[in-house]
């Protein structure tokens, strides 16, 4: 029977020798190994000392798999004896490669990591056949559950933004990120609820210099958010997002649009009432944005309502002032003059949002000054609802920490064939 072909493959280890190769009945690559160093660090009085004094028990450690065969590192630790400390102790030798109580290698680890990334525990534990608790313990070592500000390049702009951790509850944590000057996205914390005390204690813990860069702070109309960071960040500009504020007028106008297209449907005769189908979807979309069709939809249904015309107009108008004023000045100007047109035209629809305008006009404002808004929060949020789903829910806001660093993260620092890693 003829051999079967053999390559060699750089291990990729430093100092270290194979010694021997052994092929399992499972199909699992055993590479016997022994370290080429001859010396190590002192336990005791840190010298480096030289003289052997046999081995330590031997180590089975999980390697990298080497054509889709599983591959283990067996080695026997060589040991030295201290001749400067007084009862002359000795100390195992340690590898670099990795850790003494590890069952794996550290390149191991981090392939590890890197499987996780955009995926589940239980995932990478079937797919790797790890066990689920090396895992956890695996992602403790690598991964930090709160953020390391000395790895961070200065954050100019803070978004701080909430989620429910389950839907229908209103158990919610607040997502703090972060974008710097280059635009770079940072998650900066997780936060185990929206209270104002929780927030204020988190910015306290910002270093002095780094809390002097963030000149902009964008947040929703949630009071504990802004009343934070005016008393921590008092140099910061605060900025209400501005599709937190068009969701607020424009949810006013659909309610009226839906008022007005139930009571279309009772008064108008059959046939005219399909026209009225499939109206609420252009009735939503910016007019620049409408098919030809849709917008003979649109206008069908607006020629039955002038008060629904009329509100529609005043929403395009709102949203042409946030898409054109060039600055805040021009935008409060602007944003009095429709308020005027919306008091002169009747229409209740708009009560509420300008009882919110009266209490924060002024923030929303700062809007029109940079333009800055939270939209690198939401799309942070969309990622956390995603990775919520696939791990079937997580509590515990520090493995909430962990994961979205890793999916946004994750591939820039642990991926062997990125640039940024280490």
């Amino acid at each position: 029977m003829p051999k079967p072909p053999f390559i060699s493959i750089p291990l990729d280890i430093a100092d270290l020798r194979v010694l021997q190769t052994d092929l399992t009945q499972a199909g699992e690559l055993i590479l016997t190994v022994e370290s080429t160093l001859e010396h190590t660090t002192c336990h005791r009085c840190g010298r480096t000392i030289t003289e052997p004094h046999g081995t330590d028990k031997p180590r089975l450690l999980r390697h990298l798999p080497i054509l889709g065969r599983p591959v283990y590192l067996r080695i026997r630790p060589k040991r030295f004896r201290c001749p400067f400390c007084d009862d002359h102790p000795t100390t195992t030798q340690h590898l670099d490669w990795y850790d003494p109580q590890a069952l794996h290698t550290k390149a191991y680890e981090r392939h590890l990591i890197v499987q996780l990334i955009n995926s589940t525990v239980s995932d990478v534990v079937a797919k790797e056949d790890v066990s689920y608790d090396a895992l956890l313990g695996i992602l403790d070592r690598w991964v930090a559950t709160t953020l390391e500000w000395t790895t961070l390049p200065a954050i100019t702009t803070l978004g701080i933004d909430e989620i429910a951790l389950t839907k229908g509850h209103r158990n919610f944590v607040a997502v703090l990120t972060g974008r710097t000057a280059d635009g770079l996205l940072h998650l900066l914390a997780v936060l185990p609820d929206r209270l104002k005390a929780t927030v204020v204690a988190w910015l306290q813990t910002i270093p002095t210099d780094r809390r002097a860069c963030i000149t902009t702070v964008c947040c929703d109309m949630w009071e504990g958010y802004s009343s934070a960071a005016q008393e921590m960040l008092p140099h910061a500009t605060i900025v209400i997002d501005r599709f937190h504020v068009a969701r607020h007028y424009r949810d006013a106008v659909d309610d009226l649009c839906k008022h007005e297209v139930r009571r279309l449907r009772q008064e108008l005769p059959q046939a005219e009432r399909e026209d009225l189908k499939r109206t609420l979807w252009p009735f939503r979309k910016r007019s620049a944005d409408l098919t030809d069709a849709e917008q003979e939809r649109l206008d069908t249904l607006l020629g039955h309502s002038p008060a629904l015309q009329l509100a529609y107009t005043l929403r395009e108008e709102l949203t042409a002032i946030f898409d054109t004023a060039g600055s805040k000045a021009a935008g409060l100007r602007r944003i009095r003059c429709w308020r005027q047109r919306v008091e002169r035209s009747g229409l209740t629809c708009f009560e509420g949002f300008l009882r919110l305008l009266d209490t924060w006009q002024d923030m929303i404002a700062n809007y029109f000054t940079h333009h800055e808004t939270s939209a690198f929060v939401e799309g942070l949020n969309n990622k956390l609802k995603v990775l919520k789903r696939r791990c079937y829910g997580l509590r515990n806001v520090g493995r909430l920490f962990q994961r979205l660093t890793l999916d946004l993260a994750g591939y820039r620092r642990f991926s062997p064939w990125s640039a940024g890693s280490h």
